[in-house]
């Protein structure tokens, strides 16, 4: 369910790497031209063009586009022309050094990513920053936070799929999770054990089984206690576990219908879910909004920043 608008015809990377360098000689950069191909090649035919250009130029291609361009359109087109799971290695790390309230997008990483891709972010992470990723959340988290966190990115989660749901499992641990919410037990073991270690497929099976139960989704129980921190991420995770598409609509909703447009989020969710699910992204943001996402994020843009989001999304023109 990707957005992104490859052309039917690819150029060989040494022809896109030759428009590249000269993208960026004379007096100014072809913004235009950086646009135009890196935003029209998915992950596997930038790879391929970072290799290309170091190999023929003896530059990284990364040095370049930091170096000639600027703003927030430097920040789209940086994180877009990483690997995936660099670019997540990289998310995660701007995360934990700024204020905590960040957190969230740790919690987002760890849960709409495949197991086996967010296993790889962390070899990633390991490799740019000299330290785990469990290493930096242990330091930079502390109490109950911490104790949600670590096993978020500690755990490698089987992916599983509905066929392999333990059902008398989900009715049991429905309960539990029922019981531990209503004595407002927040942080007990089991209930982080069960929302952390459990299949995503095993999570939905749960959680379909808690509100056929009792009534009602498990974030509405969770809501009465939504201005402590440690609930937010609670739910957070819940909603990237179970509806990805609802939580990065909700992400978006709140970047662009602020007073002044938040890019730090409005970047980060384009360029991390173009290649994944940002057509059913899109469904849901027209879904609850009643305005195609692209219309909103032009009206809110300029310049280059914003035709790099709309070529990203499969809307050169809006």
């Amino acid at each position: 369910m990707a957005s992104l608008r490859i052309p039917a015809n690819i150029p060989l990377p040494e022809e896109d790497s030759d428009q590249l360098h000269k993208a960026f000689k004379g007096w100014g950069t072809n913004e235009g031209m950086v646009i135009s191909i890196l935003a029209h090649r998915n992950a596997t035919q930038r790879s391929f063009i970072r290799a290309v250009y170091a190999a023929n130029y003896n530059k990284d291609l990364l040095s370049e586009l930091d170096k000639e361009l600027s703003g927030d359109f430097e920040r789209a087109v940086m994180l877009w022309t990483l690997d995936p799971t660099e670019r997540d290695a990289y998310l995660v790390k701007e995360s934990t050094k700024m204020f905590t309230a960040n957190n969230w997008v740790l919690v987002e990483i760890a849960c709409t990513r495949p197991s086996l891709e967010f296993f790889k972010t962390k070899q990633a992470y390991q490799t740019r920053y000299k330290t785990s990723l469990e290493e930096d959340v242990a330091y930079h988290t502390s109490g109950d936070i911490r104790k949600l966190l670590l096993p978020l990115v500690s755990t490698f989660r089987y992916d599983g799929n509905a066929d392999e749901v333990n059902v008398n499992l989900a009715r049991s641990e429905a309960k539990t999770l029922h019981n531990k919410i209503t004595e407002k037990a927040y942080t007990d073991e089991d209930l982080i054990r069960i929302l952390t270690t459990r299949s995503k497929a095993q999570v939905n099976a749960t959680l379909n089984h808690f509100k056929n139960k009792f009534g009602s989704s498990i974030t509405k129980f969770l809501n009465e206690d939504s201005d402590d921190d440690y609930v937010q991420l609670l739910k957070t995770a819940i909603k990237c576990l179970t509806f990805p598409e609802k939580y990065f609509e909700k992400v978006l909703r709140r970047a662009i219908n602020k007073m002044g447009t938040d890019e730090w989020a409005l970047t980060r969710v384009v360029t991390t879910r173009a290649e994944v699910d940002m057509e059913r992204i899109k469904e849901e943001y027209l879904r609850r909004n009643s305005v195609p996402l692209d219309r909103a994020i032009a009206k809110d843009t300029s310049g280059d920043y914003k035709d790099m989001l709309l070529a990203l999304l499969g809307h050169d023109h809006a």
